[in-house]
């Protein structure tokens, strides 16, 4: 798989949030023209959340769009820190996205239940058209953390049970670092300061796990300039 990681940096969050919408939009053209379905995986956290706000204005989503998670917190149905219950209510539930094609994670189970479930259903589904994703500030992205595996090896599942996560809540389900990358398009979205650290560390090629998620077409990253600052004078204009 490809290596080639593409960085790209905004001058601000909302100019990043609003090229990142219409990427998705790009995507799910191109998708449709081709195969008919537009398949997307979902990240959590507060930046692709508000890409999510803009993607309901938008009116984005229709009956071939087909949605999956990159990961899930093991909470009770409808907890508010679920993120599922977050791009419910940013974007899915006003869409046109049928219910049976936005496909939650079953984390009200334990994660030893519900990422063998899930893993059942990936196993139904073809490569993704995009997977968007984030970067935590300890290096995390989707529910892969740091030192942990990342289910790199041949026979890993494509949902991985997370059960002692550094962050809480302990259980949670991911995919895995190779199912992430079974994709036609991955896309990180990082903001902010506090995002600096981990977005150096990524560069200078510290072992994290967005190194281990390598599509065949390779990765783009987008940040604004706050997550960027460290190198901002080392990207092109």
């Amino acid at each position: 798989m490809s290596g080639e990681v593409r960085w790209r940096v905004f001058a601000d969050v909302a100019d990043l949030l609003d090229a990142a919408r219409d990427r998705v939009l790009t995507s799910a053209r191109a998708a449709l023209a081709a195969r008919r379905r537009f398949v997307l995986v979902l990240a959590g956290g507060r930046t692709p959340v508000a890409l999510y706000e803009r993607l309901a204005r938008a009116n984005a989503g229709g009956p071939d769009w087909v949605v999956y998670f990159g990961d899930e917190r093991c909470l009770p149905p409808d907890h508010p820190e679920r993120n599922e219950t977050m791009a419910r209510a940013a974007w899915l539930d006003a869409s046109r996205i049928p219910g049976s094609s936005i496909h939650a994670v079953p984390a009200a189970l334990s994660a030893r239940e519900a990422a063998p479930r899930y893993a059942m259903l990936l196993a139904q589904e073809g490569r993704f058209d995009l997977v968007l994703l984030g970067l935590g500030e300890d290096g995390h992205t989707a529910s892969l953390f740091p030192g942990r595996r990342y289910g790199e090896r041949g026979d890993a599942p494509a949902a991985l049970a997370v059960t002692d996560s550094p962050k809480p809540p302990p259980e949670r389900v991911t995919l895995s670092a190779p199912r992430l990358s079974d994709a036609h398009a991955v896309l990180f979205l990082v903001s902010g300061s506090a995002k600096a650290d981990a977005v150096a560390r990524w560069r200078r090629g510290d072992d994290l796990p967005p190194q281990h998620i390598r599509p065949p077409d390779g990765v783009d990253v987008w940040l604004d300039a706050a997550a960027a600052r460290p190198w901002l004078q080392l990207v092109p204009k």
